[in-house]
C-alpha cells in the first residue's frame, strides 16, 4: 500500500443549516492522478478548501503530505501548487509580472532562479509567447492557463485543481491533459476537482464521486470500468448470428449485438466457425457515467459528459 498524500476522517463542514461536507473519509495514495467528480453544488470545492487550509473544517480532520490542515498549513502549502475558483490575477499587471510576484512572495527559492521558473512554468501551459498585454486583457482560457502556471512555479509534490481545463477550447484540453500526465509521470501527484464526466474519464485512474455533500465512492477507474459480462459484436448478418447463438442476445440494435459472455475470443470462434462474419467484437465495460448514475441515484443533468445511450 503506498503512502497517503492526502487523509480525512469525519471531514464536515456547515454553513449555518448547510451542510457543503458530510463527514467525508478520504485517502488519495501518492502518485495517482485523482479525480473529484460531482455536479455543481455537491461539496468538491468546499472540500479542496479545506484541504488547502482556506476554509476550517466544523468537525473531522484532514493530513496533507503528512501533516495536519490547518495547523500545519504553512509547513505543506510550499509543496503544494494550487487552482481553487478560477485564477487570481492582477488585471493591470502582464502575465509574466504577475508570476514574478508571486514568486517572490512564497517561500523559498532563489531570486536569480526566478526568471527561470517562471519562463519554465509559463512554457509548460503554452504560453510561452506571451506579450506584455495586461492579464485584464486575457481570454478565460489563457487566464486559465496562466493560474496553472501559477500552481506549478515551485514543482509542487502534490497539485489541487479546481475545473483546470475550465475555458479552454478541445486542443487546450488535449494539452493540459497531456501536461498533467506528464507531471504524474515525473511523480507529482494530482487531484483535480471537475463535473465533466468525459476529462475525469479520460485523464485520471482514480476517482472519487461526491453527492450532496458526501463521499458515495472512491475506487480506481479501472475497478469501476470493469466488464459487465457482455460481449458487443457488430455483424453484418445479425438474423444470423441470433438464430445461432439462441437467446443469448440481449439487445439488438441493427447490426449490433449485446450477447451475454465473457471471452471475446471464444464467441468470435463461435461466429466465424458457424460462417457468420464479424466486423468489429469487444467486451462490455460500464462507462463512468453508469457508475456515477447507480451511485448518485438519478441522472443530474448538472454533470457534462457524452450522452447516454
Amino acid at each position: 500500500m503506498s503512502e497517503s498524500v492526502i487523509t480525512t476522517s469525519g471531514l464536515t463542514k456547515r454553513f449555518g443549516r448547510v451542510v457543503a461536507v458530510d463527514h467525508v473519509d478520504l485517502d488519495v495514495p501518492t502518485g495517482v492522478r485523482f479525480g473529484l467528480l460531482g455536479p455543481n453544488g455537491s461539496g468538491k470545492t468546499t472540500l479542496v478548501r479545506m484541504l488547502l487550509g482556506l476554509v476550517h473544517a466544523t468537525s473531522g480532520s484532514a493530513t496533507v503530505l503528512g501533516e495536519p490542515v490547518p495547523r500545519r498549513a504553512a509547513a505543506v502549502l510550499p509543496q503544494v501548487g494550487a487552482l481553487v475558483e478560477g485564477p487570481a490575477a492582477w488585471g493591470h499587471l502582464s502575465g509574466r509580472a504577475n508570476l514574478r510576484l508571486l514568486d517572490a512572495a512564497g517561500p523559498g527559492g532563489r531570486r536569480r532562479d526566478r526568471r527561470r521558473r517562471v519562463d519554465e512554468a509559463l512554457d509548460r501551459v503554452g504560453l510561452a509567447g506571451i506579450d506584455r498585454r495586461p492579464v485584464k486583457a486575457y481570454s478565460l482560457g489563457m487566464r486559465q492557463r496562466l493560474g496553472i502556471a501559477a500552481a506549478l512555479l515551485r514543482a509542487p509534490r502534490l497539485l489541487l485543481l479546481d475545473e483546470p481545463t475550465n475555458g479552454l477550447d478541445p486542443r487546450g484540453i488535449h494539452e493540459m491533459r497531456d501536461l498533467l500526465v506528464a507531471l504524474n509521470a515525473t511523480g507529482t501527484t494530482v487531484v483535480l476537482s471537475s463535473h465533466l464526466l468525459t476529462e475525469v474519464e479520460a485523464l485520471c485512474t482514480r476517482v472519487g464521486i461526491m453527492d450532496a455533500g458526501r463521499l458515495v465512492l472512491a475506487d480506481d477507474l479501472a475497478s469501476l470500468r470493469a466488464p459487465t459480462g457482455r460481449i458487443r459484436v457488430r455483424t453484418p448478418a445479425p438474423d444470423a448470428a441470433l438464430a445461432l447463438l439462441d437467446g443469448r442476445v440481449e439487445v439488438r440494435d441493427h447490426d449490433l449485438l449485446t450477447v451475454r459472455g465473457d471471452d471475446p475470443a471464444e464467441l468470435n470462434a463461435l461466429l466465424v466457425g458457424a460462417g457468420v462474419p464479424v466486423t468489429a467484437i469487444d467486451r462490455e465495460r460500464r462507462s463512468l457515467e453508469d457508475v456515477v448514475l447507480d451511485v448518485t441515484g438519478s441522472g443530474n443533468d448538472r454533470f457534462e459528459g457524452q450522452a447516454r445511450r
